[in-house]
This record gives structure tokens, C-alpha cells and sequence, in this order.
């Protein structure tokens, strides 16, 4: 069977490592050809040349407008179109709201939200050109609940769920469709990061934090990156062409 993805162009932002570099794979498996965009470009290059097919990285911080215009316009000139954009590249970073800085705030803001503007803006012109296409933004359950501690990037994610409904609803009959997928806690380096910051604080086990963390999840266990890149693929193919403005959950039952 030829692969459902192929003969697309897919732009992975954040792409070096954790659930980007999953999706990658992923899509990369399913025949499109990938692009992965991040800040790394040692941790890209070799990442793209592990991908089975005709792959490349761009090198670029999505909070910065002239990085991201010249990186998609470097991803177009290589590889052509971009028909599937994936913008996955974020931050996490938790603080009580009274100690929140403005630049704890700006820096969630910039990353997660103005990032995904930014790079969806870049993308959009080819996905219209090209008569159709997939935007996927790679949310959280942060999205979709409130959680303590972390409401400079709960009010970042919330702000993509909204990005991505409203313009949802803008393409609905262009044959574009935007969705996100909200993962909860995932297997990531900001996972892992978040466990360190209670075993310092706390002086639990790093047992103990992580059986915190994946106590929210109704089948008491840490989402694997695969299994939101699993998602993505979905949203992604031919048999998806009907939903849009969709938040997937990917929680094990946390947010329903």
C-alpha cells in the first residue's frame, strides 16, 4: 500500500526532540516529506537523517517573525509547499501567580501562542494554493482546564485551543482543517524537568513526584509521545477531512 501521507510536504515545529520528534517520525513513516524546525541544529540534523525518505530541518525561533518567514521560505525552496503543518514547539515553566513576572508571562505568551500564530500565518498562503491541507496544534489539557501554578502557560494554551476554532471556522470551505491535540502529561524532557523541580522542592522520591504526576490521569500513567503522534497522524489523513475546530484530548479520561 503506498503510505497515506504521501506526496505532502509536513513542517513539524519543535521537531528536535520529545512529542515533535515523534510526530515526525511518524509522518515521515507515513510518506510525507518532513521538515522539522527547531533552535537545535545538531539535535535536527541528526534526527532528519535517521528519517526514512527526502527530509530536512530549518533552523529558527518561532516567537521570532523574520526567523520564521525566512526558515518556511528555505523549507518551500527545498522540499515545496507546505500542505501539513504541525506546530508543536512550546514551553512550560510554573510559578504561583504572585511571583509570575512579565517576562514569565510574555515568554509562555511568545512560545506557545504567538509562535503558533506566527507559523501558521507562514504556512497558510501554500496550504491555500495548494486547495487544502492540515493545521494541527500541539496543545495540552492546559487548553482545556485550570491547573495551579502555571497560569502564565494555562492561559497560553487556552489562547491556541481559541486560535484554533476560530480559524477553524475561517477555512471550513477551503478545505483547510485546524485541530488541536491536548496531551496530559507526557513522557517529555518538560515532564521530566517539572519531576526534578518537586523532588528539589519537596524532597520526595523521584518515584513519589512522578506517581503525582500521573495520578490526574484516570488510568494512573504518563502519556507516551507516541501515542499523541498516533493523533496527529489521524488528524492528518484523508479520513479526518471532517473535523475540524476539535480539541483531542490524549489524557486517558482526564478531561472529557
Amino acid at each position: 500500500m503506498t503510505p497515506s501521507l504521501t506526496g505532502r510536504h509536513a513542517l513539524v515545529t519543535g521537531a528536535a526532540r520529545g512529542i515533535g520528534a515523534a510526530i515526525a517520525r511518524t509522518l515521515a513513516q507515513e510518506g510525507a516529506r518532513v521538515t522539522l524546525l527547531g533552535r537545535k541544529r545538531e539535535t535536527l540534523q541528526a534526527l532528519a537523517g535517521e528519517l526514512p525518505g527526502e527530509h530536512g530541518f530549518v533552523v529558527a525561533d518561532v516567537a521570532d517573525e523574520a526567523q520564521v518567514r525566512a526558515a518556511f521560505a528555505e523549507a518551500r525552496a527545498a522540499r515545496g509547499p507546505v500542505t501539513i503543518l504541525v506546530n508543536n514547539a512550546g514551553q512550560a515553566e510554573s510559578a504561583p501567580f504572585a511571583k509570575t513576572s512579565l517576562q514569565l508571562w510574555r515568554q509562555m505568551l511568545d512560545v506557545n501562542l504567538t509562535g503558533t500564530f506566527l507559523c501558521t500565518q507562514a504556512a497558510l498562503p501554500d496550504l491555500l494554493a495548494a486547495g487544502g491541507g492540515r493545521v494541527v496544534n500541539i496543545a495540552s489539557t492546559a487548553a482545556q482546564k485550570g491547573y495551579a501554578y502555571v497560569s502564565a502557560y494555562v492561559a497560553a494554551k487556552h489562547g491556541v485551543l481559541g486560535l484554533t476554532r476560530s480559524l477553524a471556522l475561517e477555512l471550513a470551505r477551503k478545505n483547510i482543517t485546524v485541530n488541536a491535540v491536548c496531551p496530559g502529561y507526557t513522557e517529555t524532557d518538560i515532564l521530566r524537568e517539572s519531576i526534578a523541580n518537586v523532588v528539589a522542592k519537596t524532597g520526595r522520591s523521584e518515584e513519589q513526584a512522578r506517581a503525582e504526576f500521573a495520578a490526574g490521569n484516570p488510568q494512573q500513567r504518563i502519556v507516551q509521545p507516541q501515542e499523541v503522534a498516533d493523533a496527529v497522524r489521524w488528524l492528518c489523513g484523508d479520513g479526518a477531512a471532517s473535523i475540524t475546530g476539535q480539541a483531542i484530548s490524549v489524557s486517558g479520561g482526564e478531561v472529557m
